[in-house]
């Protein structure tokens, strides 16, 4: 293509006739086809990765997907996304089929095309899109994606500061980079005539600005990180992970407190509910909020009965009643509240460490 036709580029995404021209591309059969290539060699490479340390691959893919993003842009770029991870899906299935992971496929293609389409592609732009990626679409995005897939699918709970995967997708960043920099050099030249690229290698260069600006995004990456972790360890209780062994088990180590401070229930039987288990960052202890309740022993035979002829199976006894949430323990008629109790426990050994409740 030479240079006095060449198409007009645009310094940001942020203009009707940037959309106008990337809606265009379904028109051109060439893009079409292209657009096709690359989904197919997407598929297919989505099975190849490059090990790089322990736990560390880089999966090929990323390079076809920034490449034809590049090309082709961002309205085709989320037409091909959500083709290829279906396409991978049905082709080489690695677990149960889950909707939602193809809005984070569409999310990484699209920051691909607006980082490179149309555009003179720079070290900068492409450390800006494999941060925007790594970070914001690996990390930020896909967490609520996979808390829906542990419930729906898995029927387990998530953690959402999954530190292996964000620790990977943090070191993965700068090698990411790096890659993608040396790929587009190596594919611009011989591309431009083609008119599927433009500009030229001279912006792709490691300069101490573009290798600073490498490193600012890495500490602002794990700056952002570190805090939410210490926000979230703050503020998400331990028991939202408890197996129903360990709720049952928690839930009865809490009675002893409470009898040894009110032994006017010693006659009742009383049940405790952990309704959260709150840690601090850099504090040894965990703190417990505990609903306390007592149990009307004819409704508690009532519904044992009741449930035994619903299902001669039912396992419903005090062990039910010991094992409860929060929710399912409000929700049973057999349990009567008589207050909440805040317990302070030493994280290492147990110990009690302070004691408050509310009940008369």
């Amino acid at each position: 293509m030479s240079q006095n036709n060449a198409p007009e580029l645009y310094a940001h995404p942020f203009s009707k006739a940037y959309w106008k021209q990337a809606a265009s591309e379904f028109k051109k059969t060439r893009v079409l086809i292209f657009a096709a290539l690359m989904i197919a060699l997407r598929v297919v490479l989505k099975m190849v990765s490059i090990p790089v340390g322990p736990d560390l691959r880089i999966n090929t893919a990323f390079f076809i997907n920034a490449y034809g993003a590049a090309v082709f842009g961002p309205v085709v770029a989320i037409v091909a996304a959500a083709i290829s991870d279906t396409l991978g899906c049905l082709l080489f299935p690695t677990g149960v089929y889950f909707f939602p992971f193809v809005f984070i496929e569409i999310a990484g293609s699209l920051v691909f095309a607006l980082c490179f389409y149309r555009a003179k592609i720079s070290s900068a732009r492409v450390m800006l899109s494999r941060f925007l990626i790594d970070f914001g679409v690996n990390i930020v995005l896909n967490t609520p994606v996979m808390v829906l897939y542990y419930r729906m699918i898995l029927g387990k709970y998530y953690a959402i500061v999954d530190l292996p995967r964000i620790a990977k997708n943090l070191c993965m960043f700068p090698i990411e980079s790096i890659l993608l920099i040396l790929f587009f050099r190596l594919v611009i030249p011989p591309t431009k005539h083609l008119g599927f690229m433009y500009g030229d290698v001279e912006k792709l260069r490691f300069t101490r600005k573009n290798l600073t600006l490498l490193a600012v995004l890495f500490v602002v990456g794990v700056a952002s990180v570190f805090g939410y972790s210490v926000y979230s360890y703050n503020n998400t209780s331990l028991s939202a992970g408890y197996t129903p062994a360990e709720r049952l088990e928690k839930n009865v180590s809490m009675q002893q407190y409470v009898l040894e401070d009110n032994p006017a229930l010693a006659d009742a039987t009383v049940v405790t509910v952990i309704e959260s288990a709150i840690p601090k960052f850099a504090d040894p202890n965990v703190t417990y909020s505990v609903a306390v309740y007592t149990v009307n022993e004819e409704e508690l035979a009532s519904n044992i009965a009741e449930a035994k002829e619903k299902d001669p199976n039912s396992t419903y006894s005090m062990d039910t009643l010991n094992g409860y949430s929060k929710s399912k323990a409000k929700a049973d008629d057999a349990l009567e509240s008589v207050g909440y109790a805040t317990i302070v426990l030493n994280k290492k050994n147990g110990e009690l460490v302070s004691y408050a409740d509310d009940i008369e």
